[in-house]
């Protein structure tokens, strides 16, 4: 039998003797694990001979002796059977004996901060000064103890009817809970023991963000020792984070510099922590965080827009070559073959109005590798004055035989004037200019210049407009098919002349899902004009690959329509911009919908496009700014378009170094 002291309650200087009788051979501890207070009991026995009876049906005898409030030693006697379950038997076996007693040290608030900063300081230690109680802890568990009174009191006199209410809103909320985010972070979920999560990293960033909010307080307050400390913690925070998205990426001791930070953490609350106080830093910390992420997207999309306008150099050498060896070989004098069929309303014809040589070859070459009949289709390309050689000389050398290929020059169309198209004396306005440069820079990313993707050259070209005169560009054919020069064919598409459009102008895949791509995203019916002629959750569509019936179209006078909606719009006020809002307008109830398999988009912007619906559209569509052509091309997606241009061929291998 072993009799030890083996604690001692701060609170009421209780001294508990645990007296054991053991029966049995084998070292056996026991040890509780009270709930009365946070405290390290440790208990120091002999082995004895016989273990047989130590787990035995009599259990084993104990004897406690203290002392009460009075002073007045006691003795209470009780059986090993009758122990709660918060007295559990471990095995001496399976611990390490210390070298050395272990000390709990009274330190410093100075010398607190100064040893959280020490990564490497033995657990023991950090964890004795944890658990050793303080005023403030002792504070904390009446607070605690007062708060669950009063709540069981507010519970017992509760009315039923308020029960009745609080549970109906608890079902309520369950029923609404969304756990999607939530539920990441729960120490439930696998996730959480996988060595590739990210749990640590999202602990340190959400330990920076308080340090932060802390430091500041710290500041504020003239407690510079407590400042320098955070800071220095912060420090090596970002140092071990650095550029990880997820823990295998962090340093091997960031552990140890959360665990640092987070001692750190537990410091400055005591000291600082007021909970209005940080409700306002942190408040103020979020609303600098959200200028500074507007205007990092204004940069963002600034930046992203002049890369998606410049010309690659390697893509600015080709026309250059072109357009010289067009005129030193005379070339301006030679005509395209098959010049028959331009006009012969029988064959297939499309329509290309692009100003980029190698975009609308690979449109050509893709539409003729895959026509069942090549022979029979006729490719109509209108570009501008400075790509005009250019355009001639690619399509002179390279001919898509036996398909037929016409280039025209916009410039041109003499019909196409000021005077007769809105939109081209809207382009040449003052206005217009203004609108794009009133800021000193086209560049500037000032506040109110809140459309910067309208900068875009496109939008001041009329190759861009050209496609509400397809009657006056081709007034002897009878159907048209428009190609943009950013798509990419996959499939025969002679099946879609032979489509009953039932009386509709504009054959076209419908693009809107849900709430999105339905007129009032581009569209302001907030003006009446528009409110009271369109219908805001009609279906948009998209131009890229559209059929057109030009017979109808002059029957209905589409083109008087797009005249008379764009010169409404001379303020911008229906809509900003582009060729797509008024293409909903004039062709409003005049639009066929087609099967989504003949046109895919999304290949410019969204990397999520389902790699089955790119395999099976018969044409794809590189809509957005990620074009092809530029280094910023979604890389997954590059493969369907490079592969229909010839990287052997001359001009392309003279370029390919620029």
């Amino acid at each position: 039998m072993t009799s030890r002291m083996i604690g001692a309650s701060s609170s009421s200087a209780l001294v508990v003797i645990l007296i054991l009788t053991m029966f049995g051979t084998s070292a056996t501890r026991l040890s509780p694990k009270l709930g009365v207070a946070t405290l390290n009991w440790k208990m120091v026995y002999r082995q004895v001979e016989d273990t047989h009876h130590v787990h035995s049906d009599e259990g084993i005898d104990i004897t406690v002796v203290y002392t009460d409030v009075s002073d007045n030693a006691q003795i209470h006697k009780i059986n090993s059977r009758n122990l709660s379950s918060s007295w559990v038997w471990e095995s001496p076996g399976d611990l390490k004996p210390s070298p050395k007693k272990t000390r709990v040290r009274n330190w410093s608030l100075k010398q607190i901060m100064s040893k959280s900063e020490d990564v490497a300081e033995p657990f023991v230690d950090q964890r004795q000064q944890t658990n050793s109680i303080t005023p403030l802890k002792i504070k904390r568990q009446r607070l605690r103890q007062l708060r669950r009174e009063k709540r069981t009191a507010e519970l017992i006199n509760m009315s039923k009817e308020t029960e009745f209410e609080i549970r109906a809103t608890a079902i309520k909320r369950s029923k609404e809970f969304n756990s999607t985010a939530k539920g990441r972070y729960s120490i439930w979920r696998i996730e959480y023991q996988n060595p590739n999560s990210d749990s640590t990293l999202k602990l340190m960033k959400d330990q920076i963000v308080m340090a932060k909010a802390y430091a500041s307080i710290a500041r504020s307050m003239r407690k510079i020792d407590l400042y320098d400390s955070l800071l220095k913690h912060i420090k090596e925070s970002q140092n071990a984070i650095g550029d990880a998205t997820m823990d295998t990426d962090l340093q091997q001791n960031a552990l140890e510099y959360a665990k640092a930070m987070g001692r750190a953490l537990s410091i400055a609350k005591d000291v600082l922590y007021d909970c209005d106080f940080v409700d306002r830093k942190l408040r103020a910390m979020i609303q600098s965080t959200e200028r500074s992420i507007e205007a990092v997207k204004k940069q963002s999309t600034f930046l992203i827009q002049h890369a998606a306008k410049t010309i690659p150099r390697s893509l600015h050498c080709l026309p250059l070559y072109l357009t010289i060896d067009y005129y030193l070989n005379s070339y301006d004098i030679k005509e395209f073959a098959n010049n028959s069929k331009l006009d012969d309303p029988s064959l297939y014809h499309y329509a290309i109005f692009s100003d980029n040589v190698l975009a609308a070859s690979v449109v050509v070459n893709s539409a003729t590798i895959h026509a069942k009949q090549p022979e029979k289709h006729v490719f109509h390309i209108v570009t501008d004055r400075l790509n005009f050689a250019a355009m001639r000389m690619w399509f002179i050398t390279h001919p898509p035989l036996p398909a037929t290929v016409e280039v025209q020059n916009i410039d041109e169309f003499k019909w196409l004037n000021s005077s007769y198209c809105a939109v081209l004396r809207q382009l040449e306005s003052a206005k217009i200019k203004e609108y794009y440069f009133r800021a000193n820079h086209p560049s500037s990313l000032s506040a109110e210049n809140e459309n910067l993707k309208y900068r875009n050259p496109k939008y001041l070209s009329m190759l861009n407009h050209l496609r509400f005169y397809m009657p006056e560009v081709y007034p002897k054919l009878n159907k048209i098919l428009f190609l943009d020069d950013d798509i990419v064919v996959q499939d025969d598409l002679t099946p879609i002349w032979s489509i009953d459009m039932k009386g509709m102008v504009n054959g076209a895949v419908e693009t809107c899902k849900e709430s999105f791509h339905r007129f009032d995203t581009y569209l302001n019916f907030s003006n009446p004009k528009i409110s009271n002629n369109f219908d805001p959750q009609a279906c948009g569509w998209a131009f890229g690959m559209n059929i057109f019936d030009l017979k109808e179209w002059k029957r209905r006078n589409i083109t008087g329509i797009y005249h008379y909606w764009q010169d409404l719009n001379e303020d911008r006020k229906l809509w900003k911009l582009g060729s797509l809002p008024p293409g909903l307008i004039t062709f409003y109830n005049r639009t066929y919908p087609l099967d989504r398999r003949w046109h895919v988009l999304g290949l410019g912007y969204d990397p999520a496009v389902n790699p089955s619906e790119i395999e099976k559209a018969a044409v794809i569509h590189f809509n957005g700014n990620y074009k092809p052509w530029l280094d910023l091309a979604i890389t997954k997606y590059k493969k369907y378009w490079s592969k229909y241009v010839n990287l052997q061929d001359p001009y392309m291998q003279l370029c390919s170094g620029q």
